[in-house]
């Protein structure tokens, strides 16, 4: 018999709300989080309700402005902006290296807070807040030759993010822009993270960075944070249908931007033998559920291989724990050791049911199906967010789960006969971030994987977003924009010599670095 489960000591929503209070009352007050705009927290916007992922519990939801509040924020940023683009070099650096301080000694509670807003393991929360401070630490060390001979942009950088890495990916790039001599803005995700996000902000604008804060629905913002001509770059991190929308306005305008878009990452399976290998990696690729941009929901299979690809691949896949993140047999027990918990919402869980059950009746094999009842709960608790693992052999061509990224716990197998089709698979969704080819032979990766539309593809080996001097990309509709990564974020927010073309994926051209 299980045992019974209970909170951990010290970590539920209350004790996290409790100590926000205390670290940055400035920027919480009672039950709300404030929006940070004109250099001062403004307790406007309409505060909607908000759950949390991991069971169903209020948590504080996002203050939302219209749209005549949120041109006022960008104009206002445009004015801090024209001031912190003449501070001097070292003093922008001294101002983010004492935020990267304050953001590590506040690191267990942004991680904590990571945990009920979007669901996050312990383990990944925790990577994501470090991330953050490593990354940025990276370029504060190594800043100047980045930026000799450039200069700021004419306006901020408005950063458009999705809910899944508020720190990682948000956070990191907003201190790098300001240390290149930007103010930055950002739009809290509508579906979570905001209490992160707000925390990490008032630690920043304490060391006096430029940074403001909104909330609101896309649509109601978007002519502000995107079209305003205040704006100096749209940063966008998202799905291609929003994406597409930015994408227009930043063409139509000739703005600077960086859109990072979804695609359907493929993990190619081709005259291979390393069964040991593969059955060693396919757990990591359930991390956070697979919620993530360089997450891998396709195997592209030679068909004669796939009995050993299934002995390879059920075994692991079996072993994904999955439960609340912070469910333990005692309350100072160590935090659970979980592959993932809630996906961001129940719909999106319910979305994901749907999509499977719509797949199968269509035609498509369930290979394996997770049971809920062998995750890990606390008794009573709602689990409406929570989707177990399951694996689809060849969905139908109707399906989403076809040509689009589930982000969601859900992995698709497709069989070929030929490197035609081998191909043709892999790049069924007009262009992805990462992509991966297991096979024996150096020679036959060399040959195939430059045909393999994705901006990172890895021999036998994930591919990542990166850290640091990685650069990071994408091929077709996953990417628009100016790449990242190492120099090339900073040459993205920053203005060079006259003519300069930057590496990237622009509607009049495509350069690689």
């Amino acid at each position: 018999m299980a045992p019974t489960l209970t909170l951990k000591s010290h970590t539920s929503w209350t004790d996290a709300w409790q100590r926000c209070l205390t670290v940055a009352p400035e920027a919480f007050r009672d039950d709300r989080v404030l929006n940070l705009w004109g250099a001062a927290w403004q307790a406007d916007g309409r505060a909607l309700p908000a759950t949390s992922p991991v069971d169903g519990s209020p948590i504080a939801g996002p203050p939302r402005l219209d749209g005549l509040t949120a041109h006022q924020a960008v104009r206002a940023s445009l004015d801090h902006h024209r001031a912190w683009r003449h501070v001097p070099l070292d003093e922008r650096r001294a101002r983010v290296a004492a935020t990267l301080d304050a953001l590590t000694e506040h690191r267990e509670l942004l991680a904590l807070l990571l945990v009920w807003e979007i669901g996050k393991p312990w383990r990944l929360a925790q990577a994501d807040v470090d991330r953050a401070i490593d990354g940025v630490r990276w370029y504060v060390d190594g800043i100047e030759p980045m930026v000799e001979g450039r200069t700021p942009l004419d306006g901020p950088v408005s950063n458009i993010a999705s809910w899944n890495y508020p720190m990682s990916v948000l956070v990191h790039a907003m201190l790098i822009q300001a240390l290149a001599g930007n103010a930055v803005i950002a739009k809290a995700p509508t579906d979570g993270g905001v209490a992160c996000l707000t925390l990490a902000c008032a630690l920043a604008a304490r060391e006096g960075i430029p940074v403001t804060l909104v909330s609101g629905s896309g649509r109601e913002l978007s002519e502000a944070l995107v079209r305003a001509p205040e704006i100096g770059c749209v940063s966008f991190v998202g799905g291609r249908d929003t994406g597409a929308a930015v994408a227009t306005a930043v063409a139509d305008l000739g703005k600077r931007h960086v859109l990072e878009q979804e695609g359907l990452n493929t993990w190619g399976i081709w005259n291979h033998t390393d069964w040991d290998t593969l059955t060693a990696v396919i757990p990591k690729l359930f991390d956070y559920g697979k919620q993530r941009c360089t997450a891998y929901p396709r195997f592209v299979v030679q068909r004669e291989l796939f009995d050993d690809f299934l002995a390879a691949y059920l075994p692991a896949v079996r072993t994904l724990r999955v439960g609340h993140p912070l469910a333990v047999e005692h309350p100072d027990d160590p935090y659970p050791q979980l592959d993932f918990g809630p996906v961001i919402n129940a719909a999106k869980a319910k979305d994901l049911h749907d999509q499977v059950a719509e797949a199968i009746d269509r035609g498509a094999v369930p290979l394996h199906r997770g049971r809920l009842t062998d995750a890990r709960f606390l008794p009573g608790q709602d689990t409406a967010a929570y989707v177990q693992p399951v694996t689809l052999l060849n969905p139908p061509p109707s399906s989403p789960l076809h040509h689009a990224e589930p982000f969601g716990p859900v992995d698709t197998i497709v069989l070929v006969d030929t490197e035609a089709e081998l191909l043709a698979a892999m790049n069924a969704s007009n262009g992805a971030l990462v992509a991966t080819l297991s096979t024996d032979d150096e020679a036959t990766y060399d040959r195939l994987a430059p045909q393999i539309r994705a901006f990172k593809v890895g021999h036998g080996k994930p591919r990542s977003r990166g850290d640091r001097d990685e650069l990071f990309g994408g091929f077709g509709a996953s990417w628009r924009g100016a790449f990242v990564g190492g120099e090339l974020l900073i040459r993205a927010v920053t203005r060079g010599p006259v003519g300069e073309r930057l590496p990237g994926n622009f509607p009049e051209y495509h350069l690689m670095p």
